[in-house]
């Protein structure tokens, strides 16, 4: 007698996002794993007496979205912090960190997420408009990139000393209160949250993420409680995400130390490899190109030089880790495939961003097997007399993020969000209208982004990324089709399910 299902999801269009792609009206999950992917009628057989089932009314099923690259300590500090993302003037930014100064006692007032490029003021926020929030107070308003802060005259009194001249902008010899790149690891420090924070933090990412229909994310991590916290999630039954470690490079040492490897670890945390910058951000000015900026202010800045960032790459290819390093200038991209040469294709080696890369860099990065994990929500800034054609100029604008030449040059993709914002709807709804029309994806390439090709960069196609017979039970159900509209970011996710158990539900 066949053994009957925990979970059944009937009455919806289920797509595996398999290759091919195939699409049924129903499956059967059993110990938070598919075990049947078919028609109504024959899914039917396996629902018994202490079965769940669920009909959806049509809605439409996929593999639960997988974000390959976050901060989800930087998703929660947006929800238990002032979120400054969607302003639409530097006064209304200084109006909610007010308003949440007032709503709070803590010593430091912090915003997360402002974008200047969206405002017609279009400038970064100075300590005279932070003054404004409070005189006594340290107040920090973080840039959407966070590699440019505004920060208040209180801040500046307590950590310019420590922070280098280069990375502290000036204006008649006086600081203005922007800061950029190193500039802000005094104040990151100072603010780091400390464990019982963290899981707070953590905790709202994850509802937030659960809402959003993401079920997998890759975190990027640096100096904070977030992987003992995880874990400690994990044992305690509250962790309902499928969360990888990327550690900064500067704890590499520890994590050699302490035998930690990739893909090593439990169903729900796993370690992923080791995290390391070159440039900064075309929004800072701050990333590597080989022309100087059509704006001004030079070429960029190595964030990481060059020889240091050969040295942690054959430190992690001596250590048997994967390594994923963020380059965005077309010089930053082109650095890191040279430190990449040498290293073995089977380590999935991982380059974040990738928004220039010339020809000649698709064509290495699809020769040595190197994953290119890109933010398609990036494409917001890259349309007509948008932030990207001031920094870079049209034709270098044109050519930013190439998605479609990726894919056909054979390079493996996955998409995350960088949690500008975490929406993987956003990203793809974006992939998909592309500024520049002939390197738009179709649905069912952006969307395998989002899923099985962030799975492969995780190591986890046998377990994630598609519905199918032995896979993971995760899921998200969306309200109607992203195939049969042209506003895919609109659409609602419906319900989410992580391991066969429905983490959200807005039906």
């Amino acid at each position: 007698m066949t053994e009957s299902a925990d979970l059944v999801l009937t009455n919806a269009e289920i797509h595996t996002l398999g290759d091919p792609d195939g699409t049924v009206d129903a499956l059967a999950v059993r110990d938070g794993e598919v075990v049947r992917v078919d028609s109504a009628y024959e899914i039917d057989f396996l629902d018994g007496v202490d079965t769940t089932t669920i009909g959806l009314a049509g809605r439409v099923v996929l593999p639960g979205f997988i974000d390959a690259h976050t901060h989800m300590a930087e998703v929660g500090k947006r929800l238990v912090h002032a979120d400054l993302s969607g302003t639409d003037s530097p006064a209304e930014a200084v109006s909610r960190l007010t308003a949440r100064a007032d709503e709070t006692d803590r010593e430091w007032v912090l915003g997360y997420g402002y974008d200047e490029s969206e405002w017609d003021d279009s400038r970064y926020l100075t300590r005279a408009d932070l003054d404004g929030v409070s005189t006594d107070r340290p107040v920090v308003a973080f840039r959407e990139d966070m590699h440019t802060a505004g920060v208040s005259s209180a801040v500046l009194d307590r950590f310019t000393e420590r922070m280098p001249d280069g990375d502290v902008r000036q204006e008649n010899g006086d600081p203005t209160g922007v800061i950029v790149e190193d500039a802000l690891e005094p104040v990151r420090s100072a603010i780091a949250p400390d464990r019982a924070e963290t899981r707070e933090l953590l905790l709202a990412a994850q509802e937030r993420a659960h809402e959003l229909g993401v079920t997998g994310v890759h975190d990027m991590v640096r100096q904070s409680h977030a992987p003992r916290v995880y874990r400690d999630l994990d044992l305690d039954g509250d962790l309902a995400l499928r969360v990888r470690i990327n550690y900064w490079a500067d704890h590499l040492d520890a994590v050699v130390e302490t035998g930690l490897a990739t893909n090593h670890g439990s169903e729900f945390v796993r370690t992923g490899g080791i995290k390391t910058f070159t440039d900064g951000s075309f929004g800072g000015r701050t990333a590597k190109l080989g022309d100087p900026y059509a704006d001004g202010d030079g070429t960029g800045q190595w964030v990481v030089p060059p020889a240091e960032l050969h040295d942690i790459a054959a430190r992690v290819d001596d250590a048997d880790l994967q390594m994923t390093t963020h380059a965005i200038g077309d010089a930053a991209i082109d650095e890191v495939l040279d430190a990449y040469a040498d290293i073995d294709p089977d380590a999935r080696h991982r380059i974040e961003h990738a928004e220039l890369p010339s020809a000649e860099a698709i064509e290495r990065l699809a020769s040595i097997n190197v994953v290119a994990s890109v933010q398609p929500n990036f494409l917001r800034w890259a349309h007509d007399d948008g932030l990207y054609d001031a920094r870079l100029g049209t034709e270098r604008r044109k050519r930013s993020n190439p998605f479609r030449e990726l894919l056909d040059a054979g390079v493996r993709i996955a998409f995350g969000s960088d949690c500008m914002p975490l929406d993987p709807l956003f990203g793809i709804d974006e992939a998909v209208n592309a500024p520049v029309e002939r390197q738009r994806l179709t649905v069912t390439e952006a969307l395998r982004a989002y899923t099985s090709g962030a799975a492969y960069a995780g190591f986890d196609e046998d377990r994630l990324g598609t519905v199918e017979p032995g896979k993971k039970a995760d899921f998200v159900v969306l309200d109607s089709s992203p195939w049969d509209t042209s506003d895919i970011a609109g659409i609602d996710v419906a319900m989410t399910v992580v391991d066969g158990e429905v983490v959200h539900d807005a039906r």
